[in-house]
């Protein structure tokens, strides 16, 4: 199967770092569409546009990847548009941070159903298809902070934390069909949330990182093209982390 017949569903994918991620993929020749929340259709249309004006030709859909009825809506919705999704990146996440003795539980469920329940929910949409299709690519954004914890993210990092797990589970129950499943946990990466930050935030950050930078977004849009491709057959069940030396395991 050729990577031009190829479906690529990003949630997400009109963040900073979904936006790199589509780009790539496109570039790369697979059809290309991202998935957007329903209250963002506005700026999904801008996106687009935006995109087509620079010459990338990438499909948008609306769908709460919270609910896993809206993803099966999706998923068919593409599938009847463009084909079965064969490689997913689930990158659509949220942050609500709080010290945990000020977390509620509203917090807490918002960042897991967003940040971790939308893996099964997008997942399991499209997963049928892929084993069908002897071939599929599934890789999941996670965060350097579900690797090492973060002070006042315990939703975040537990949601993080978690999607390696899914990835380790589906690897070995995708392996004998095709299927790849890794997950790739980025450190910090100038998108328009980190460049908002205060000046001495932003360098407190950067100073503590090795390589005394932040990723840029195509850094980790690249290895995610290389997951995403056929070359990639034997590299199954992996947390890669993109992170300038921030942690090392």
């Amino acid at each position: 199967m050729s990577t031009a017949t190829k479906v690529a569903l990003v949630t997400g994918g009109i963040g900073g770092i979904g936006t790199a991620i589509c780009r790539r993929l496109s570039q790369d020749g697979f059809r290309v569409v991202a998935n957007h929340h329903p209250t963002e259709n506005e700026a999904a249309l801008a996106w687009k546009n935006d995109q087509s004006a620079e010459g990338y030709d990438i499909d948008t859909i609306a769908a709460d990847v919270s609910s896993f009825e809206d993803c099966a809506r999706m998923a068919a919705e593409i599938k009847n548009s463009h084909g079965p999704v064969l490689v997913l990146v689930n990158c659509a996440g949220i942050t609500r941070d709080k010290t945990f003795k000020k977390m509620e539980a509203a917090h807490w469920r918002a960042v897991i159903e967003v940040n971790l329940s939308s893996v099964f929910n997008v997942t399991r949409n499209v997963w049928e298809d892929m084993l069908e299709a002897n071939f599929g690519r599934v890789i999941n954004i996670a965060s350097v902070n579900g690797q090492r914890g973060q002070f006042g993210q315990a939703n975040y990092a537990a949601a993080k934390a978690g999607m390696h797990g899914v990835t380790m589970t589906l690897a070995q129950e995708g392996a004998a069909k095709g299927i790849t499943v890794n997950t790739v946990s980025p450190g910090y990466v100038e998108t328009p949330m980190t460049l908002a930050m205060r000046d001495d935030v932003r360098e407190a950050i950067v100073a503590g990182v090795p390589m005394r930078r932040m990723g840029r977004p195509e850094e980790i849009a690249s290895i995610i093209a290389f997951l995403a491709s056929a070359d990639n057959g034997y590299i199954t069940g992996a947390n890669i982390p993109i992170n300038g030396g921030l942690f090392m395991h």
